[in-house]
């Protein structure tokens, strides 16, 4: 129960009826604290942290599984979930024999989206193993490295660092992570989370175990989504044929079942009805392009990024024509950046598989023809949570 998030919803009434009390529950790239249907990769999880429990690190672990299989909830719930049970174990004293508790590993989650070098890895690592925020200027990457040692030579039990999206593009490539992983202090293990499989990954080769996660079952799918439409929509807003309908269609993926229900319900909700149709979950299954891209990458780039993808979702298709179109038409707004930069954000994004240039199949004249700019992500969810957080 989360007494807050309740509060807050009535406060959000304005005396009219309102389909989305709360966005957050349904945002794809939210993470609930209990996840759904994945108790038996909590086990094996625990089974493989079972030493911490008596004050020793565990080996270096890989959890791997496709897109929207829950990995980056689970593993952030349970190492949530940990930490605070290490924290409260550790400030346990048996004053009877004036000996404190075993003490436990710390646990803390890096995700590595967004993150392109050493300084960024260890700055996460560091920062979240502190209470004080870590700076970001003024300090070099050997004296993160430097800080970051002494801290946790400090410690008896050291620390256990999950690094999520490991092998993502745009982020720190595996070849590097190993060699960041290897500078890490002697008292510190790692679970990277990815969507590799073992064996075609390197950082297996330094790994005692590797946990797989399945896609989730469909009914499953529809209780996850019935869950978060009951803590995000008015009542009686979804039917439940409708949620059928995006399991089936999501095929056992949970971010792209919420990115359907995003949509639907924004959908919806602009026209100023109650309740979901079909036709709304329609129009989102057709937004959304398959496979998409997952929404928390887009929304970890840089903010220059993000304002040049926030006009590019405004722009009608004419004015995606071709690269230098699209350049011309977001730098004729209020992006305050040059032409220039503009089309290099645009190739660079398309390197990494945020938007797509598409070939144009005919052609005026001699020369390539253009590519036109495509999005790999529904532009209506894009918007809405990009607007939300300013």
């Amino acid at each position: 129960m989360n007494i807050d998030a309740r509060i807050q919803r009535r406060q959000h009434r304005d005396g009219e009826p309102r389909l989305i009390r709360d966005y957050q529950p349904l945002s794809p790239v939210v993470h609930v604290d209990e996840p759904s249907d994945r108790g038996p990769v909590l086990e094996r999880l625990l089974d493989h942290l079972d030493p911490a429990f008596d004050g020793q690190l565990p080996p270096n672990a890989y959890v791997h599984g496709g897109a929207g299989t829950g990995k980056s909830a689970v593993v952030t719930a349970l190492f949530s979930h940990l930490q605070r049970l290490s924290t409260e174990r550790q400030s346990v004293i048996h004053t009877s024999t004036r000996i404190a508790s075993p003490t436990a590993p710390g646990f803390v989650v890096v995700d590595l989206r967004g993150k392109t070098s050493q300084f960024a890895f260890y700055h996460s690592v560091l920062d979240a193993l502190v209470d004080d925020p870590v700076p970001e200027h003024g300090i070099s990457t050997g004296e993160l490295h430097g800080r970051l040692h002494d801290l946790l030579g400090e410690s008896r039990t050291g620390v256990v660092v999950a690094v999520d999206h490991v092998d993502e593009s745009g982020s720190v490539d595996v070849a590097e992570l190993v060699d960041l992983f290897a500078g890490l202090p002697n008292n510190a293990s790692w679970l990277a989370v990815g969507r590799t499989d073992p064996a075609e990954i390197a950082l297996t080769e330094y790994t005692a175990v590797s946990i797989g996660v399945e896609p989730y079952r469909r009914q499953t799918l529809v209780d996850v989504l019935m869950a978060r439409a009951s803590e995000g929509l008015a009542r009686q807003a979804l039917d439940h044929e409708l949620v059928r309908r995006i399991a089936r269609w999501a095929d056992g993926n949970a971010h792209d079942a919420l990115l359907a229900l995003f949509v639907a319900a924004d959908r919806a909700d602009r026209a100023e009805r109650t309740q979901l149709l079909p036709a709304d979950i329609e129009a989102a299954i057709e937004e959304i392009p398959r496979p998409p891209v997952s929404l928390g990458r887009v929304l970890a780039l840089p903010a220059n990024k993000q304002l040049v993808l926030r006009e590019l979702v405004d722009i009608d298709e004419t004015q995606r024509a071709s690269v230098t179109a699209t350049t011309e038409a977001i730098s004729s707004g209020p992006v305050d950046l040059s032409p220039g930069t503009v089309k290099r954000f645009l190739y660079e994004m398309a390197e990494f598989g945020i938007v797509e240039r598409v070939r144009a199949e005919t052609r005026n004249g001699k020369g390539r023809p253009p590519s036109r700019v495509e999005l790999c992500f529904p532009p209506t969810a894009f918007r809405r949570l990009y607007d939300l957080r300013q």
